[in-house]
């Protein structure tokens, strides 16, 4: 991977980097083609009231002004602060899963970040407060609501609000939140690193769920919007918030394309399943039995498991995915 050289330290802003006893956040920014709203997210980066950070961002081949923003921030904040690395070209999960495994990247904990959105000032402390209460050796996951906003950066609404606990039984049929949320401590990052290079990988936020809830670690879902989303054209998933997103949802259901990703799911999980706790494992094996058993044992077997999703609707979606096979 390749960095960005240092530049005059007389172009560097001095941040006040906190006390050795505050949490470092390693930030880990995927971009690509990003020119239009990465200013206003490392603006927003720059003004949380957790300061001790640094920023790794993994480019994936911009080829409009992106890397010319990040080498103006790396001027701008110093070498200490911005990091620009080269992504693996493979799209934004693996761009991910790259700074994850990324050895030579150190912190207490690590907060994956879109290139489009803006963080609330206390994004950062919330997230490490909740994070502390939580013994470092158990995997650890903090994610939340998201307030959703306009290409202009005007609130349109908010994402769903989940009340339902977190657990292996939603996390194997169900991402609760978005990666841009998310702040996650080392024993989670072992987790992830534990993931095959080859292995194909829906999205890196539901995948971290997924681990984190199966492998005997704690996922704090918390109601209160610490992000901002920006919903516009070139998003790659959308906020699931409104009845046309809804229905897109369906008609992927009906299209085979959930099955396919729980196919996907399944397969990574199978390589990590000895990590599973023994409860996990079981929900794993009956819910890998369901999607291939006969219908009566299907539908018998997707109640008895005791698999949900956070909402009436999509409870529905998944018990008419699985009346069609499509689980």
């Amino acid at each position: 991977m390749m960095a960005v050289n240092g530049l005059p330290r007389r172009a560097t802003v001095k941040l006040q980097t906190g006390s050795r006893k505050t949490k470092h956040v390693a930030i880990l920014l995927s971009t690509y083609n990003g020119e239009r709203f990465l200013e206003e997210q490392l603006d927003s980066i720059i003004a949380q009231s957790h300061s001790n950070w640094t920023i790794y961002a993994s480019d994936d081949g911009s080829t409009d002004g992106t890397l010319a923003i990040l080498e103006k921030y790396h001027v701008k904040l110093g070498p200490n602060r911005l990091k620009i690395l080269t992504g693996p070209r493979q799209g934004f999960a693996k761009n991910f899963l790259s700074l994850v495994k990324n050895s030579s990247i150190e912190a207490e904990y690590f907060a994956f970040c879109d290139q489009d959105d803006i963080w609330r000032p206390g994004r950062l402390s919330t997230a490490i407060t909740t994070l502390e209460t939580i013994p470092q050796n158990q995997p650890a996951l903090f994610c939340s609501r998201t307030r959703l906003i306009d290409e202009e950066g005007s609130p349109i609404g908010l994402s769903p609000l989940f009340n339902k606990p977190t657990s292996f039984k939603n996390a194997i049929v169900q991402s609760i939140a978005g990666g841009n949320t998310m702040l996650f401590n080392q024993s989670a990052r072992e987790l992830l690193n534990r993931t095959c290079e080859k292995q194909t990988i829906i999205s890196h936020d539901w995948w971290l769920y997924m681990l984190v809830s199966g492998c005997g670690g704690q996922t704090h879902y918390s109601p209160q919007p610490l992000v901002d989303y920006r919903q516009h054209g070139d998003n790659l998933i959308g906020s699931n918030s409104s009845l046309r997103d809804r229905l897109v949802r369906i008609g992927k259901i009906f299209r085979g394309t959930f099955r396919e990703w729980n196919e996907s799911n399944l397969s990574a999980l199978i390589k990590i399943k000895h990590s599973l706790t023994p409860e996990s494992l079981k929900t794993f094996e009956q819910f890998q039995e369901c999607r291939e058993t006969g219908f009566f044992r299907r539908v018998t077997l997707i109640i008895s498991s005791g698999l949900y999703r956070q909402t009436t609707a999509g409870q529905l979606g998944l018990i008419i995915a699985t009346i069609f096979k499509r689980i």
